[in-house]
């Protein structure tokens, strides 16, 4: 059984970038009207170019059972929802070329995730309609993806 942590900045770094906009923005543009949160994740990518792409995910609920990790070696993966709903992060770190010990974080309305590259990750989860997220990952020739097959977990709500 796995706990589901609120996403943190810290508690996330070993796995990938946290987005949001906390705190005050990095700087005012168009004429001090809009804040920009400056570069907050790190696209990385072996070969090929970045894309966006749309992602629409059924909504599933807490208590999750999770049996599929994937990652992708060849560029970092970011998760941008297009709603203020929460969802579901699964995330391992690497032992040998397989997952390790997942662990699971649920979202605050407007966090969005980067994966770094190579990350063992569970397949995107949102805990609410819609599941509607902009996806930015690598665009390019081979296989990106490898996907584990893992004795399920079950990822249960945080408590506290």
């Amino acid at each position: 059984m796995i706990i589901a942590q609120p996403l943190t900045a810290g508690a996330f770094a070993p796995f990938g970038d946290v987005m949001d906009t906390a705190g005050d923005p990095d700087r005012l543009i168009n004429a001090g009207l809009c804040g920009r949160w400056h570069d907050r994740a790190r696209l990385d990518f072996g070969d090929g170019r970045a894309g966006i792409s749309l992602f629409d995910a059924e909504p599933r609920a807490l208590p999750y059972s999770c049996d599929l990790l994937e990652r992708h070696p060849d560029g970092s993966q970011a998760f941008i929802p297009m709603s203020l709903n929460p969802f579901l992060v699964i995330v391992a770190p690497d032992d040998g070329g397989e997952p390790g010990q997942p662990q699971a974080f649920v979202t605050a309305p407007g966090q969005a995730i980067n994966l770094h590259r190579g990350t063992w990750h569970g397949v995107l989860t949102p805990l609410h309609a819609p599941g509607l997220f902009a996806v930015i990952d690598r665009i390019g020739d081979g296989a990106n993806l490898q996907e584990v097959r893992v004795t399920p977990f079950t990822v249960h709500p945080f408590s506290g």
